[in-house]
């Protein structure tokens, strides 16, 4: 596929929110295409929030859930494959605990071609209407020609015994719905399939697998992150790797697999999405012993309050390891480290002119700085200015500020976002109207806060308190809400 989607069904969530009990159903989908002798598929990642659905008492004593499924793929009017059926979890001795999901996976053997992907879930054992959620899928194996499948992020594996659901190239695969890892994960894993290396890479001459991490907001390559191997090609070649991410600090990032030739022409290559949460990376220092300041215009900057400065405003547009330097070390370095940091962390982002790079970015910290400030924060510093010095300026932004139901509100709409993304949206709002301290509320970007409830928090202004399984509220007078999120405007 050309890249894994996150699904929202009714409310996507964190590993965090599981530990409160949710009115509505509680679900997480991924999928990823592959191909075969008997042609393309899409297999699909189900994930079910044990605390979202009724558990209903057994013969035997023990408990049991069902959610009813329905997923259909359409290519324009015509439905080209569909499953409706019950998933049902394992039994439960106890429901006092029920902070765990229930995984299901399903295949559908479909043509190349581009689907509209629809899926409905609905608790069976709760009086309670299926909610569609539609997305585009796209199905792209050309016959004869290099191409790659999803890339499946792998929880476990091992060997297979008896052939199942789960099984492909002699692997039971146990999949990692969720694309995100905390501190305690030590490793990513993930499979992959190459198809038709073997037309494209000369008899008896091999290819380059690599596979690494790379910063989300600036594609940076991290090569401590990072492996390569080659292989003979074939018809397909199996990819079944991980990497260690014991030090990888918290942030966003992309896991890319690429399969180059001989002369180092990339022939496939493949992005994933993930997150992770370690708290206890660290900046290494050791990566500055050989920065040179001599001459530069790093050097020219010799009061630490200054560079601190300039280094913190820097923080919206930082790495994981980066933002961690500024969190934990910032504080206590010296000078000449502050300074080899500064000239570091331009040069990244343009080693023909640091210096250039450096200047643009502080004109638009000003412009943050005018525009977003508050009493108590730095226009950096607050979720407006971070959005605005991350992304740029929106496409379209509309402001709210007076609706008698709502808090203060803007809407901004980009749309194209790093160059991937398409139109995405940030609702920012001020809760305690005092401040005007905008947060952000809700997006629908990658990597950014997501909130299923946001129109209820919204609301909150009339509504208390605010029950978090609702993602609906019913339209009243003076409220454009809706409409805004809907169809933004530059009208500020």
């Amino acid at each position: 596929m050309k890249k894994i989607l996150f699904l929202m069904i009714l409310a996507c969530l964190t590993l965090a929110q599981f530990s409160a009990p949710a009115k509505n159903l509680w679900a997480y989908l991924t999928y990823a295409t592959f191909n075969s002798p008997e042609g393309p598929y899409v297999e699909t990642y189900l994930s079910i929030a044990g605390n979202s659905v009724k558990w209903i008492k057994q013969a035997d004593g023990k408990f049991k859930a069902t959610v009813n499924v329905l997923m259909t793929f359409k290519e324009k009017d015509s439905i080209r494959a569909f499953k409706k059926y019950e998933l049902k979890s394992n039994e439960v001795a106890d429901t006092s605990n029920l902070n765990f999901q229930f995984i299901d996976q399903q295949r559908f053997q479909i043509g190349n071609g581009s689907y509209n992907f629809e899926i409905q879930l609905s608790d069976k054992n709760k009086n309670a209407q299926a909610l569609p959620y539609t997305q585009n899928i796209v199905v792209d194996f050309p016959a004869g020609k290099p191409s790659m499948s999803g890339v499946e992020m792998i929880k476990s594996y091992s060997k297979t015994v008896k052939p199942t659901a789960l099984s492909k190239s002699g692997y039971e695969l146990i999949p990692n719905i969720y694309n995100f890892y905390n501190d305690a994960d030590a490793r990513l894993a993930f499979y992959a399939e190459l198809y038709d290396l073997d037309k494209v890479v000369p008899q008896g001459k091999m290819f380059l697998v690599t596979y690494y991490i790379e910063c989300f907001e600036n594609n940076q390559r991290l090569n401590d992150f990072a492996k390569a191997k080659k292989e003979i090609p074939k018809n397909i070649n199996v990819l079944l790797a991980d990497i260690n991410i014991k030090d990888l600090a918290t942030g966003n990032y992309n896991l890319v697999v690429e399969a180059r030739n001989e002369t180092n022409e990339v022939l496939v290559s493949k992005k994933v999405f993930f997150q992770r949460t370690n708290p206890n990376a660290t900046y290494s220092l050791a990566q500055l012993e050989s920065t040179v300041i001599q001459g530069t215009f790093a050097e020219k900057i010799n009061n630490a309050d200054s560079l601190k400065e300039y280094i913190s405003c820097a923080y919206p547009i930082s790495t994981g390891f980066e933002k961690n330097f500024i969190r934990f070390q910032l504080p206590k370095s010296d000078i000449p480290t502050l300074q080899k940091y500064f000239y570091s962390f331009w040069q990244e982002r343009n080693a023909a002119d640091p210096a250039k790079a450096w200047q643009e970015y502080k004109g638009q910290v000003k412009i943050a700085e005018a525009n977003f400030s508050t009493k108590i924060k730095r226009g950096f510093q607050t979720d407006r200015g971070r959005v605005f010095l991350q992304y740029g300026p929106p496409n379209a932004r509309e402001g709210h500020y007076a609706e008698p139901n709502t808090y203060p509100y803007e809407i901004w709409q980009y749309y194209t976002l790093n160059n991937s993304q398409r139109n995405k949206k940030f609702i920012f709002y001020s809760p305690d109207m005092v401040t005007a301290d905008f947060i952000l509320l809700h997006s629908d970007a990658l990597g950014e806060q997501y909130e299923p409830s946001w129109r209820v928090f919204l609301r909150n202004k009339m509504i208390s308190p605010v029950d978090i399984g609702e993602t609906q509220v019913v339209n009243v007078w003076g409220d454009y809400s809706e409409d805004a999120w809907t169809l933004p405007t530059t009208n500020l």
